[in-house]
């Protein structure tokens, strides 16, 4: 029989694995035994480790034995060159965004400066001059952009073209974006400001479909390089028996993960504020577009040695007629029943091969009961991801109008955009101070600090956010010359408020940067991880997408609320965020609170030794005449 070899982890030996036509069950105990064969010595795996030791655990194991994550290879580490890549150039150009759009160029040393540097003056750098409403619009649209194309980056890749190769795509897609943003900065061409946004719109229009090629493969693909897809237990050099756990896999993978994005963001932002500060925005785009060069060639060498899911157009059409058909079967006209059905554990039951008639099946209806079972926790990812748009129009705010507050206060010579660098250093510390302390921690002491609880706390923790922005907002327009018209294009009491600003240190927000990092850390990174370990393996990429597409909503939700964001409003807009995102935290415990109580149940579904107990248990229950006929 064909057996699928899967190497252990953590540098040890070899792992085992069932053919496929297990999952069909009726074999006895002593023929399962016998299709469990050692693999080769893995390269780098322990020679010493015992093979009979590594199996899948026991209930009893899983409640004694400490759990332990997979190492991370060197393929999973170049993906992460080629996402902090990425997000260095993402983040590095649209960091300067709303300065480019909104702020007119300075005046510098009398002159207005040719490049929209403001250099050693006091004021922000500018280009355009089309005010903070306008601003905010275009960047809330990037961000709808960049998060609703990965839908479609991932139906191409698992439909048409497998990851890897979307991936690709995407890179030479957002590079022609890159290019057209430098070129809308040019000194030459900003003397039209009106031909200068047209440039400038189509180059975000055309990296944000490079960016939802790559945002909605790059973070499956990576996760794919795993090696251990099932609990197993494992004996160390010191003798102590451990379970290598996926779901600890992913969530330190993701941490680490979610660590390159934040170098990547740091780095960029850091850099290109400066630039534009100092020299121009030309120099603050083109620095990006050569940064963004690094993905091709470690894609190029490492197409070879990456782990990559080849395309599968069946199963996701049949995904979505399992899906329709679970709809009409379920339907109600009545919203109380259709709500009860919805909610009852049965639901799915209805379309499993086990309950349909084989007279009555159709065509396309090839899977089995434990697919319909896979389906149903990637249905329950996705309602996960449903109240996350109240999270995100508070993350949101740090690529808009936190920017634009920063330029209402005490600045110096400090460009207003340095103080949005805070958040990715207090993401990379607080990476740091997770994975190596707080996680490991909760492992030892089983506190189960599941996913259901860290989203809900960063709802929370970014609520908590919005209400330190509003309140320092209240004070910049108690303490400046203008008021609430602080850093507007008017004149009030014979002062130009365009060049004035509130006696208070940028440096303040600190607060509002600090939480919306812990945020990300609890409800960004675990979105992540829950997309990846709840969706069935071939359809990873569109419940990544569906994750992602919650950022979307919430730039659609955010353009609605758009006429908040200026002057003298910004304290309004701040508190109804926060308030969006409270109430959001509060729904998201209550309604989901059912699923954190079976999240070990769910975290064993798609694993290979669960469903083998699972058809161990269903042989033994089968009398023996029938075993034999069998």
């Amino acid at each position: 029989m064909d057996l699928e070899n899967t190497e252990a982890a953590i540098g040890f030996a070899e792992k085992v694995q069932f053919d496929e036509h297990l999952k069909d069950g009726h074999k006895n105990a002593q023929t399962l035994q016998s299709d469990l064969v050692p693999l080769p010595p893995a390269k780098h795996g322990d020679p010493d480790t015992n093979i009979s030791d590594q199996h899948f655990p026991t209930d009893e194991e899983r409640a004694t034995l400490r759990r332990v994550p997979e190492k991370l290879s060197v393929a999973v580490f170049s993906i992460g060159i080629c996402e902090l890549a990425e997000r260095f150039s993402f983040y590095g150009a649209t960091q300067v965004f709303t300065n480019f759009i909104a702020r007119s160029r300075p005046k510098v040393d009398g002159e207005i400066s040719a490049s929209g540097a403001a250099k050693h003056s006091s004021q922000a750098s500018g280009a355009l001059g089309k005010g903070s409403e306008t601003a905010n619009g275009l960047v809330t649209f990037n961000q709808f952009w960049c998060y609703i194309t990965p839908l479609l980056g991932a139906y191409v890749a698992d439909v048409y073209t497998g990851r890897f190769n979307a991936l690709c795509i995407g890179v030479a897609f957002a590079m022609v974006g890159h290019i057209l943003l430098v070129i809308s900065a040019i000194p030459s061409v900003l003397d039209d400001a009106d031909g200068a946004i047209g440039c400038f719109a189509v180059a975000i229009v055309i990296m944000g479909f490079g960016t939802g090629l790559f945002k909605s493969n790059c973070s499956v693909l990576i996760a794919d390089q795993m090696k251990v897809k099932e609990q197993t237990v494992v004996k160390l050099k010191t003798g102590e028996r451990v379970i290598i756990d996926p779901a600890l896999t992913m969530e330190r993978l993701y941490l680490w993960f979610y660590l390159m994005i934040n170098i990547g963001s740091f780095g960029g932002q850091l850099g290109m504020v400066y630039a534009e500060k100092w020299v121009g925005f030309w120099l603050s785009y083109l620095l990006p577009t050569l940064v963004f060069i690094i993905p091709i060639p470690v894609l190029w060498f490492g197409r070879k040695y990456y782990k990559v899911l080849p395309p599968d157009r069946t199963v996701f059409n049949n995904a979505a007629r399992v899906y329709a058909l679970a709809f009409k079967r379920n339907w109600s006209w009545s919203p109380l029943t259709f709500i009860r059905n919805w909610r009852s554990e049965h639901y799915w039951d209805c379309v499993k091969p086990c309950t349909i008639e084989e007279t009555q099946r159709k065509p396309w209806m090839t899977f089995d009961d434990h697919y319909v079972d896979l389906l149903s926790r990637g249905a329950k990812a996705c309602m996960i991801f449903m109240l996350f748009p109240l999270y995100f129009v508070c993350y949101n705010q740090i690529t808009n109008n936190l920017i634009y507050q920063g330029g209402q206060m005490d600045i110096g010579s400090t460009p207003n955009e340095i103080p949005a660098t805070l958040d990715p250093i207090c993401i990379i510390v607080f990476v740091f101070i997770f994975n190596m302390g707080v996680y490991p921690l909760c492992d030892r002491l089983k506190i189960p600090f599941t996913p259901i609880k860290r989203i809900t706390v960063g709802f929370f923790a970014a609520s908590f956010a919005m209400v330190w922005s509003a309140v320092l907002q209240h004070y910049i327009y108690q303490r400046n010359p203008c008021g609430n018209r602080v850093g507007d294009d008017v004149v009030r009491n014979g002062i130009n408020c365009s060049e004035t600003n509130a006696d208070i240190s940028v440096w303040v927000q600190v607060g509002a940067y600090g939480l919306v990092a812990l945020s990300e850390i609890f409800a960004s990174v675990t979105s992540m991880e829950v997309a990846v370990l709840m969706a069935p393996a071939n359809m990873r990429s569109i419940i990544m997408a569906v994750s992602l597409f919650t950022t979307a909503i919430a730039a659609a939700i955010q353009e609605a609320f758009n006429p908040l964001s200026k002057n003298p409003l910004f304290v309004v807009n701040y508190t109804v965020f926060a308030a969006l995102a409270f109430v959001g935290g509060i729904l998201f415990f209550i309604v989901f609170i059912g699923i954190d109580r079976k999240q070990e149940e769910l975290n064993l579904m798609s694993q290979e030794g669960a469903l083998r107990e699972a058809q161990e248990a269903e042989w033994q229950s089968v009398p023996h005449d029938t075993k034999s006929n069998s």
